[in-house]
């Protein structure tokens, strides 16, 4: 198996940017726009989010876009039309990240078949436990090339990360804290000795931080013990801004990397 989320870590190693947004915020036919425009602004992978009515481990920032988006009556199908000629735009790995919920009652299998034909490479179900896709659904995603990525925080037991990272490919999602989405505190990013542990492990998939990232310092800060690092409700606020989508996405993207 091999799609462009390993192409990506084989060829760059390190200081990767990941940008997360909610597919149909802020506006339902902004998501093509959005991707494209990541990408022309140097943004190394995209987590494009599937909107669902109840997301727990969502902070404030996410919850509201998924509600917005909702409302402006976005759902799993119309993501998918909207994204069915991607791949003659761009070449830039991209991630569905969602609850189990939607993607069940669309169908595991018609759900997998059809991310794979308009080329999504990997899929992000932080409410579906390992034994059920390791039980269930692991064959499909593989039978689809389709990247399972799960999350680990500092709670997890080092027995469970290496079982996640025997079972999945891709990147290992390192949450930073215990928090929900969106907490920039800044103190996420500081938790050294997790990051130190799990580096420790030597694990066989590579690494990337995300929660409380949300500027040029905790970006660095999160490159310092990863791959790199995934940005998500600090893009949606800036989406949000006065000012055009284009405009709004360069200053954000840049001022992370300059």
């Amino acid at each position: 198996m091999n799609n462009r989320i390993q192409k990506l870590f084989a060829e760059k190693q390190q200081g990767l940017l990941s940008v997360y947004f909610t597919a149909g915020y802020p506006n339902l036919n902004d998501t093509v726009p959005i991707i494209l425009e990541l990408e022309k602004n140097g943004v190394d992978l995209i987590e494009v989010g599937m909107p669902f009515s109840d997301p727990l481990a969502d902070g404030p920032t996410i919850q509201q876009s998924s509600e917005i988006a909702i409302r402006n009556g976005m759902t799993i199908p119309l993501l998918f039309e909207q994204l069915k000629d991607i791949r003659e735009k761009t070449q830039i790995p991209l991630v569905l990240m969602g609850y189990l919920n939607p993607v069940m009652q669309y169908g595991v299998e018609r759900f997998c078949k059809k991310a794979s034909e308009i080329g999504i490479d990997g899929i992000i179900l932080p409410d579906l436990p390992l034994s059920d896709y390791v039980r269930e659904y692991k064959e499909l995603f593989e039978q689809y090339n389709l990247s399972k990525v799960f999350l680990v925080t500092p709670q997890t037991p080092e027995q469970r990360i290496r079982e996640i990272d025997a079972q999945s490919n891709g990147f290992v999602y390192m949450v930073s804290s215990a928090s929900t989405t969106g907490s920039t505190s800044g103190k996420s990013v500081e938790n050294t000795g997790y990051f130190e542990r799990l580096a420790g492990l030597e694990l066989r998939n590579p690494r990337m931080i995300g929660f409380g990232i949300h500027d040029k310092e905790t970006f660095q800060r999160a490159c310092n013990h990863s791959r790199g690092a995934i940005i998500g409700s600090a893009f949606i606020k800036a989406l949000a801004k006065e000012g055009s989508l284009q405009e709004n996405i360069r200053t954000f993207v840049q001022s992370l990397r300059n």
